[in-house]
């Protein structure tokens, strides 16, 4: 295992297992099943900074987690129990403990599924050059963090690391995944937010947006995979903050980027070193998202 002087896991290292990274992830082949460990590490305008945010990973992890169990789709976990892991694991336990879960292989779909409660980010900056989001016209009158009158679909290719996921429409989505799997795609993403989403508000935070990804199982039943719902994934905003009209604070990794564009930084690897501050920031701001919506402390 590769940690950092702050104690972040910065790399997981199982001799003898097939890894594939991404990220934030590093996922090991264990024949029927895989091994997905977040590590610590921190990735923003799709570049991975050299330094880590110590237990930023089983934040993750652990939200991840409690969706799973909350959200109640078919979905690809096994167990998060790590005295149920293989014996070729026994040996890691210590460090994939809270950060690891043994999942299905499933067929991924090559479409990530964003769902759109509010209005912001790119979304916002589309509506306000064209009036749509996604090549969807809107109605005129919304603002910057404007509640959306419905729930938006608004899918993008899945890109290599290094590149950025390109927006595509529903039309684009048939031609990837064929019509009644995107319909399929479609409707669980806006039901599985809308369910997050009432949630949530009832627990003082807002998901302004989020990213689901999806396999296809091997009865051909769609599978909730990868991570669900965390601040990685999501945009959370504290109700108690929220104001239309300008971005609010939020529980997520827009802190990092913030200070990122203060530094001048040009969105090209390689990424600079956070300094301790922004470090303790960044743990502070996930750490409160994983408690607020789980009602749990951080194990």
């Amino acid at each position: 295992m590769k940690y950092d002087k702050n104690g972040a896991l910065l790399e997981c290292e199982i001799p003898g297992l097939e890894k594939k990274s991404g990220k934030v992830r590093d996922v090991f082949d264990l024949g029927d099943t895989l091994l997905m460990v977040v590590t610590d590490r921190i990735s923003a305008f799709d570049v991975i900074l050299p330094t880590g945010v110590p237990g930023k990973g089983k934040v993750l992890n652990q939200l991840s987690l409690f969706w799973l169990e909350f959200l109640g789709m078919k979905n690809h976990l096994v167990t998060a129990d790590t005295a149920k892991y293989p014996d070729v694991l026994k040996p890691y336990a210590a460090d994939l403990q809270g950060r690891s879960m043994l999942v299905r292989k499933v067929k991924m779909l090559e479409v990530e599924c964003i769902a759109r409660g509010y209005l912001t980010g790119s979304g916002w900056k589309e509506y306000s050059k064209s009036g749509t989001v996604n090549g969807q016209k809107l109605r005129a009158g919304y603002q910057n963090a404007s509640k959306l009158d419905e729930v938006l679909f608004t899918p993008t290719t899945k890109a290599v690391i290094g590149d950025h996921d390109e927006a595509i429409d529903f039309a684009q989505t048939r031609a990837i995944v064929g019509d009644e799997t995107a319909a399929k795609l479609r409707d669980a993403t806006v039901s599985l937010y809308s369910k997050a989403a009432e949630y949530a508000l009832a627990h003082g935070i807002i998901i302004a947006d989020t990213k689901f990804e999806f396999g296809i199982d091997d009865d051909g039943s769609l599978i909730l995979a990868d991570e669900v719902l965390t601040p990685d994934s999501s945009r959370f905003w504290p109700q108690a903050s929220y104001a239309v009209g300008s971005n609010p604070p939020s529980l997520d990794k827009q802190f990092v980027r913030d200070w990122l564009d203060s530094i001048n930084f040009n969105h090209q690897p390689p990424g600079p070193e956070l300094p301790d501050d922004v470090i303790a920031k960044t743990r502070e701001i996930y750490v409160k998202a994983y408690e607020s919506l789980s009602g749990r402390k951080l194990a």
